[in-house]
């Protein structure tokens, strides 16, 4: 993979984090750096990260509340649609393969978009 096709998928990566936040609905600020920071809480606490810091592509501990969300959700949409799992079922982080259960999310998230204009 060529430096730049690596460039690209990190600023996709990074992109596809933001729209989680944002679905999420993280508190934003703009700090003095002029970046936006996003808090998410972890645990009983939380903590700033930059927008390249959001890790829901690497961490099951973020991806988690995530499709939570998602399955608690009362919409026309499917998440089955979008992924290959039965997510009705217990989600176990052993079971799933993390970047495919991401990609799966985005896709939902974006649909979902679309739908909400």
């Amino acid at each position: 993979m060529s430096v730049e096709e690596m460039m690209r998928k990190n600023i996709t990566k990074m992109n596809n984090n933001q729209l989680i936040a944002d679905f999420m609905g993280l508190p934003t600020e703009v700090f003095k750096s002029g970046r936006v920071n996003y808090y998410f809480r972890e645990f009983n606490s939380g903590t700033w990260y930059e927008e390249h810091e959001l890790s829901y592509n690497v961490s099951w501990d973020w991806l988690m509340p995530v499709i939570n969300k998602i399955r608690s959700m009362d919409s026309t949409y499917e998440v089955e649609e979008v992924g290959k799992y039965d997510w009705e079922n217990e989600i176990s982080h052993y079971e799933f393969d993390l970047e495919l259960t991401y990609e799966s999310v985005v896709e939902f998230i974006k649909e979902y978009n679309k739908d909400e204009l």
